[in-house]
């Protein structure tokens, strides 16, 4: 059996709605086991994810990370997603991984929002304006079509101006702004995108009912929110397994005392079935997006059958 090659120019039946479903879908059944393995520096990752998702397929995704590569021209994020059959084991499918990873990520962090956000949000904030950052507005826009005010914010603003000179010609209507501090402080969803090594959130600015959703981060040194936010904040991750002690979000202040592994309250496992989850309105939530092998099957599996 030839497995299908499916990239960008040949996937089809895509969309918000149905990514966002199949990550629902997929943690109201049995749990996956996972395993990851990163290799390289800080400039430049291997990152190598593979899942088994009972009674429904194995996954291998295997990607490049060099946050530098934007400059050479070249996508900072390059690799490819494999799908294999439950029973036989046969390859069914090699998918563009950045196609799997886009959706995925996106997807994961408006389904978090969905559970974990205050139901009157509005406003939503997106910091960062890389490579996921027109995905992220589109998907929360298809989402929760309740959000009418998106502004974005990059440390170079002439970055967040084309962001959202292209995101207005695709009809998302998106403010670029150039206060961090005063653009949290206005949000009900912040969401952050950034290669941060420190923090770039800071609790301070945080108001009362702020949905939080941490994105960037995906190595052990690497964060984006700072201890004041984390320690009032109601934490909830995408996946125990691939964040706690995996991602400095979590790790580092783990690491300092300044949380233990039990300030983490559930994760979509827990989340999508209703287990756990925001209990009131003025309530700071935290929503760590750290991704995992069993994600991208769950997407990888969606993108094949749409396709």
């Amino acid at each position: 059996m030839t497995p299908r090659i499916i990239d960008r120019d040949s996937a089809r039946g895509l969309d918000w709605p149905g990514a966002i479903d199949a990550l629902r879908q997929g943690h109201l059944a049995a749990a996956a086991e996972v395993r990851d393995l990163f290799l390289g520096p800080g400039s430049g990752s291997l990152l190598t994810r593979a899942a088994w998702l009972p009674g429904r397929g194995f996954g291998v995704k295997a990607v490049t990370v060099f946050g530098d590569n934007p400059a050479r021209g070249l996508p900072s994020v390059q690799g490819a997603m494999l799908v294999f059959d439950s029973e036989t084991g046969v390859l069914t499918a090699v998918i563009d991984a950045p196609l799997v990873t886009q959706y995925k990520t996106c997807a994961d962090s408006v389904l978090g929002a969905q559970i974990l956000a205050r139901p009157d949000s509005r406003r939503l904030l997106v910091v960062g304006a890389g490579v996921l950052a027109g995905g992220l507005v589109a998907a929360y826009r298809a989402g929760m079509p309740h959000l009418d005010q998106v502004q974005v914010w990059a440390r170079r603003p002439e970055q967040a101006r084309a962001l959202a000179e292209r995101l207005a010609a695709e009809g998302h209507a998106v403010t670029p702004v150039t206060d961090l501090a005063a653009a949290v402080a206005q949000a009900d969803i912040v969401s952050t995108a950034t290669m941060a090594r420190e923090p770039v959130l800071r609790g301070e600015w945080v108001r009362p009912g702020t949905h939080v959703d941490l994105i960037g981060a995906f190595r052990a040194e690497m964060r984006e929110a700072d201890d004041a936010l984390m320690t009032r904040a109601r934490i909830f991750v995408d996946s125990r397994a691939t964040t706690i002690a995996h991602i400095g979000e979590l790790a580092i202040p783990i690491a300092a005392g300044v949380l233990t592994p039990d300030d983490v309250l559930g994760d979509l496992y827990d989340l999508v079935p209703g287990r756990c989850g925001r209990t009131g309105a003025d309530q700071v939530t935290v929503f760590k997006n750290g991704g995992g092998a069993h994600l991208d099957t769950m997407i990888a599996a969606w993108i094949a059958a749409a396709a």
